[in-house]
């Protein structure tokens, strides 16, 4: 019972979307669902799990330049703003304030739409009001 997060948030860390897999899918499935509800943007800040060419140039065509590393076994390196990597700590700071929440950190819910809901209930609590 591992699940993954993937969180679309806006540039002061606050959550916008979410999508859970499982832990042992690749997060190109969670780019892809979260793609199209990518809100207008300059920039996307991503960690290294979603380096592939079809995200970049998804990205491209809507108009929103990515700061993603490249994966190690590139063979051709990827250029990134790495200052403004810098910032994606935002992101980690909200994954670790949700894990404050100990239903959220220790995954009480065996079902994935009952565990969703929780994340959604306590990023609504942390964030939203």
């Amino acid at each position: 019972m591992n699940t993954k997060l993937h969180a679309i948030c806006d540039s002061q860390g606050r959550p916008l979307n979410l999508f859970a897999t499982a832990g042992q899918v690749s997060d190109y499935i969670g780019a892809r669902a979260l793609l199209s509800s990518l809100p207008k943007v300059d920039w996307l800040l991503g960690d290294r799990g979603y380096d592939a060419d079809w995200f970049r140039e998804a990205l491209k065509d809507k108009g929103i330049r990515a700061c993603i590393p490249g994966r190690k076994q590139r063979k051709k390196a990827v250029k990134y703003d790495k200052r403004r990597y810098k910032r994606r700590n935002r992101i980690e700071i909200m994954f670790g304030r949700l894990k404050d929440w100990r239903r959220v950190a220790t995954r009480y819910d065996r079902c994935p739409k009952v565990f969703l809901s929780a994340i959604a209930l306590a990023t609504t609590v942390i964030y939203w009001l």
